[in-house]
């Protein structure tokens, strides 16, 4: 049997709540699996108001507190997929998107969805390498 990588479950301090059963991130070898981020407010645990650029951007400031937890940034982001409610949002979540992702952009997908936790229009997970 091959020697496999061990994983290491993250829970950054400061995080926005996990809203299931499940982690933050996970870490396996050289890479980072961070679940789905929605735009929940760290400090309260609900959802920001606002249109779909006030929403990316409080999920991007909740995908970058897992990142900064393991001393990573957007660069190390190797893929990203990204959740919508309504595609026609896609230019508005795409404006944030690109302040954050500015070189070296990550291989992306993104399809809309039914519904969202919390009634959120956006989730975003990504897989970042160390």
């Amino acid at each position: 049997m091959k020697n496999m990588a061990s994983k290491s479950v993250i829970k950054p301090a400061g995080a926005a709540p996990a809203v299931g059963p499940y982690n933050h991130a996970v870490r396996v070898g050289d890479l980072l699996f961070c679940a789905g981020q929605i735009p929940l407010d760290p400090a309260t645990g609900n959802l920001v108001a606002g249109d779909i650029k006030a929403q990316t951007q409080r999920v991007l400031e909740n995908v970058k507190a897992i990142l900064d937890d393991q001393k990573l940034t957007f660069v190390n982001v190797v893929k990203s997929t990204v959740f919508l409610t309504n595609l026609a949002d896609f230019a508005g979540m795409n404006e944030v998107y690109s302040k954050f992702f500015t070189a070296d952009f990550p291989a992306r997908s993104t399809v809309q969805v039914a519904a969202l936790p919390k009634g959120a229009t956006v989730e975003i997970e990504v897989v970042a390498h160390f």
